[in-house]
């Protein structure tokens, strides 16, 4: 089940809640009672699972129009 982040803006605490992605958008009450809320923006890390170091592809010959040089 996705974890959103929410803050309060009469206390100024921020906290986190699990529910479904249907129920995202729907308001939330703070851990001291207070109903004025707003989600944030979350973001994601994302990391490989790979042991193998990925190496960045050389300059110049990407292919295609960034770079191939079949553009002129």
């Amino acid at each position: 089940m996705p974890r959103y982040d929410f803050r309060c803006r009469s206390c100024g605490a921020t906290f986190e809640l699990r529910r479904a992605m249907a129920q995202a958008n729907d308001p939330a009450v703070c851990p001291q009672g207070h109903e004025d809320t707003v989600k944030l923006l979350s973001t994601v890390a994302v990391t490989g699972g790979s042991s193998t170091p990925r190496q960045a592809p050389s300059a110049g010959g990407g292919g295609g129009c960034c770079g191939g040089g079949c553009c002129g």
